[in-house]
């Protein structure tokens, strides 16, 4: 049945508000909540439009509160808690069944003999969530009331309403709600419902997640229109949020859409896979469609030449792909898109999305970088990332690898041979390569340029300064990549093997035959980092492992030994002083213990392979996978969380879906088939 719950998950406030939704639209819009359908986060809401696609994220509709009237009952389904910890109404304890049908979240809630099916989704590649009600059963009509409450804000922020006042206006099949002058209008239709007008705040919802981060946990929302009709037993009404004018209002119609989208998803997939298809278990068809909620569209700004890419830009555009990092809050990321490219989707059969991904971020290139970070108010593109750019190679060398496609490998060899270049001369934030021993250095006081990038205010929690061993892992397979490509197409590969072989010379260096694993960093300010993290795993992982046999397998061993949990690798060993088993608290305090100990369930893909390649058993492997099958049944509802606590039972933190959680545990299961 996948994923679905009854009663005893549902009618438990506890558990029914601590797993969550998410539905996406493709554009950067998402939809999110709770099975109860109480907020307790600032991100929960019926639609958060994508206002600059993919980012310019913004709360528009909330929710809508339900009640049912019935044989002379009423029956509120809606749930929500307010400052001071009351709940009410209490509409979870309506709920008979919750379920996700493909990624759709459905609910049943009984109503005496009656049951009311209700299901959310969007539209792909608009901003436009539909909230459809069936009356599945009755002995007579019901009364369905809807109130709409809304907001205007930036997803990550919080309002307190001091009186804001918003124009709300009657239009042919709804209302339409400007909350400013420059602000875009929101549509709420209904082509079979009557709606009345309203202006009313309400205040204080209480946010449990957001205290629980050390964040505003208070707010407020205004009540704008009631939608209400007389529902007869085996019809349906549907409730229409979008920034169009003129959306499509059949509800059924638009569902179609939605499934066969999702249909095509799994052929896809499948498709790919018609050898060893009919063996996968049920949960992977799941992830396939979670992978797909992280790409979005991304309109390219191309420059003039030898200019930094600006965001926005008024040149010419292009249409590109990109992918989110994760929901609710990330926007994308150069580091976790090429980590994520693989496995959203080269695993999934849809190696066109991975070339638009490559061709789109070759235009932000910059001094032989590729961007850490696009900011959400679409300021210039942020490239403080020594790692991104080297799995920028790795997503080349894995998408070739599937496709063979030697035209793109042509159109953007001049760009990767610029970022060797770059690096062997010397880039931003003294990104170099050291001629002593042919290893990459990275660092500056006070920057975090590798994936443990934590920072607060001026303490840069694990700096990592100096040679970064997964970086020079990284970079010594992108010298192989090179080489193979310049022979494929033709071009002088001498250099690119020479510089390789520098750096598989020296990387011996690496070992510590004390401890019989890797040391972390080398040439830090205070010399050879010890310390037992997960980065040298890649070290192994990868295509070209500059490791001997016995040396992978210390890796591994150490790795299992100490870092494996059932949904990752923690960052830090638990032996270390500066391990933390908890993750949480303000954000000081969150991004103290965020790779002081928290496990990254991306991990688990490198650990996977590493783990095949040194053992060669695939069975074993793929155990190492299964837990994850559990985990799409908590947290975030079928999808793959971030990071979870250190110490058992492992409990997930942080998003709720994270790209390259999803896409390295796809990635590496068809590693096993192999």
């Amino acid at each position: 049945m996948g994923i679905a719950f009854g009663r005893e998950i549902c009618g438990d406030y506890h558990t029914s508000s601590s797993r969550e939704w998410l539905v996406t639209n493709g554009i950067g819009g998402y939809a999110s909540g709770t099975i109860a359908g109480v907020l307790t986060r600032r991100y929960h809401g019926l639609l958060i439009a994508a206002l600059q696609p993919p980012l310019g994220r913004t709360l528009m509709l909330t929710k809508l509160e339900e009640i049912v009237h019935y044989h002379q009952q009423i029956y509120a389904l809606s749930t929500d808690r307010w400052s001071g910890g009351k709940i009410e109404p209490q509409g979870y304890r309506h709920i008979e069944q919750f379920k996700l049908d493909g990624t759709i979240p459905t609910w049943r809630y009984a109503c005496g003999d009656a049951l009311l099916q209700k299901r959310v989704w969007m539209q792909q590649g608009a901003n436009t969530t539909y909230v459809h009600y069936d009356l599945l059963r009755a002995s007579q009509p019901i009364g369905l009331f809807l109130k709409a409450l809304v907001n205007y804000r930036d997803h990550h922020g919080a309002i307190k309403s001091w009186g804001w006042q918003m124009a709300v206006d009657r239009v042919e099949t709804g209302v339409k709600v400007t909350a400013a002058d420059e602000a875009t209008p929101l549509y709420l239709l209904s082509d079979q419902a009557e709606a009345l007008t309203l202006h009313d705040w309400y205040y204080n919802f209480d946010l449990a997640v957001e205290r629980a981060r050390g964040l505003s946990d208070r707010e407020d929302h205004l009540h704008v229109a009631t939608f209400h009709l007389t529902l007869l037993p085996g019809h349906s009404i549907t409730l229409v949020a979008s920034t169009e004018s003129s959306p499509e209002l059949n509800g059924n119609t638009a569902f179609k859409q939605r499934q066969n989208y999702e249909q095509k998803l799994l052929n896809f997939w499948k498709t790919d896979r018609a050898f060893s298809a009919k063996n996968d278990p049920d949960w992977l068809n799941q992830l396939v469609l979670a992978a797909d909620q992280f790409i979005v569209s991304r309109t390219v700004t191309l420059p003039p030449p030898d200019q930094i890419p600006v965001y926005p830009h008024s040149a010419a555009l292009l249409s590109g792909k990109t992918i989110l990092a994760g929901y609710p809050w990330f926007s994308d990321w150069g580091r976790d898109t090429m980590i994520s490219l693989p496995g959203l989707t080269l695993a999934t059969g849809r190696s066109e999305i991975a070339r638009l991904i490559l061709r789109t971020f070759s235009h932000y290139v910059s001094q032989g970088m590729l961007p850490n970070r696009f900011p959400d108010a679409g300021e210039q593109p942020e490239y403080n990332t020594v790692d991104a750019t080297l799995w920028y190679f790795e997503a080349i060398r894995q998408y070739y690898q599937v496709t063979q496609d030697d035209d793109l490998v042509m159109e953007l060899f001049p760009t990767l041979a610029d970022i060797i270049d770059w690096h062997c001369r010397g880039t931003r934030f003294n990104i170099h390569l050291d001629p002593a021993d042919g290893l990459l250095y990275a660092g500056e006081t006070g920057l975090q340029l590798t994936w443990m990038d934590a920072k607060v205010g001026d303490w840069v929690v694990t700096p990592r300064m100096g040679k970064p061993i997964e970086v020079n892992a990284l970079w010594y397979n992108a010298l192989r990549t090179m080489a193979r490509f310049s022979r494929m197409l033709g071009k002088p590969h001498q250099e690119y093997e020479a510089i390789a072989d520098r750096t598989l010379a020296r990387f011996s260096r690496f070992w510590n035959s004390e401890v019989g694993y890797c040391y972390d960093v080398l040439d830090t300010p205070t010399g050879n980092d010890p310390t037992l993290r997960p980065n040298q795993i890649f070290a192994v992982s990868l295509t070209e492992t500059p490791l001997t046999p016995a040396q992978q397998r210390g890796v591994v061993d150490a790795c299992a030994r100490s870092l494996l949990t059932s949904y990752g690798l923690r960052s830090l060993a638990p032996d270390q002083p500066s391990y933390q088993a908890h993750y949480g608290g303000d954000p000081r305090q969150r991004d103290g213990a965020y790779h002081q100990g928290t496990v990254w369930g991306w991990l688990i893909g490198a650990f996977v392979i590493a783990h095949l390649r040194v053992y060669a058993d695939p069975i074993q492997a793929r155990q190492f996978l299964e837990p994850m099958a559990d985990h799409l049944n908590n947290h975030g509802l079928g999808s793959l969380s971030e990071i979870f606590e250190g110490d058992p039972p492992i409990t997930p933190r942080g998003c709720i879906a994270q790209a390259w959680t999803v896409a390295e545990v796809l990635r590496a299961w068809n590693a096993t088939e192999r």
